[in-house]
């Protein structure tokens, strides 16, 4: 039985891939595009309030495509500040536009997201890019 198990440990040693083996692979890096001018920004959540209750979220999920190398840079720096801007002006645009039975304004949004971009990197040149705006009702 002793035998039995020390050859079993022996075994297992064997077979199994060195530790340091493992470590040095590269893991895979998920890539939404080819391009090097895109950067990606987590969606943006919303409550829609009707009568001083919840009714449901707007989600909307957007990148920006920033085809100069330092405006590219300099719009990574300032991402946090960008993502605030952007939270702060869709929460005022849900409040006063956005209601439950029916669509928001694409196009609203999207100059809307535009002019925070441009005022908060202040200058022209990174393009906002829509990819998804949805509602979530809880009715």
């Amino acid at each position: 039985m002793r035998r039995f198990t020390i050859l079993a440990c022996l075994a297992a040693l064997a077979l199994s891939p060195p530790a340091v083996a493992g470590a040095a692979k590269k893991t895979a890096v998920h890539k939404i595009t080819q391009s090097p001018s895109y950067l990606m920004i987590d969606p943006i959540y919303t409550t829609i309030m009707d009568g001083g209750r919840t009714n449901g979220l707007l989600m909307i999920g957007i990148g920006l495509d920033v085809p100069n190398a330092q405006l590219r840079a300099q719009t990574e720096l300032a991402m946090p500040i960008l993502r605030d801007a952007y939270i702060r002006s869709l929460m005022a645009f849900t409040a006063a536009s956005v209601r439950s039975w029916r669509q928001p304004d694409i196009e609203e949004i999207a100059d809307r997201l535009q002019r925070v971009t441009d005022r908060t990197l202040r200058r022209p040149g990174a393009r906002i890019l829509l990819a998804q705006v949805a509602m979530r009702l809880t009715k």
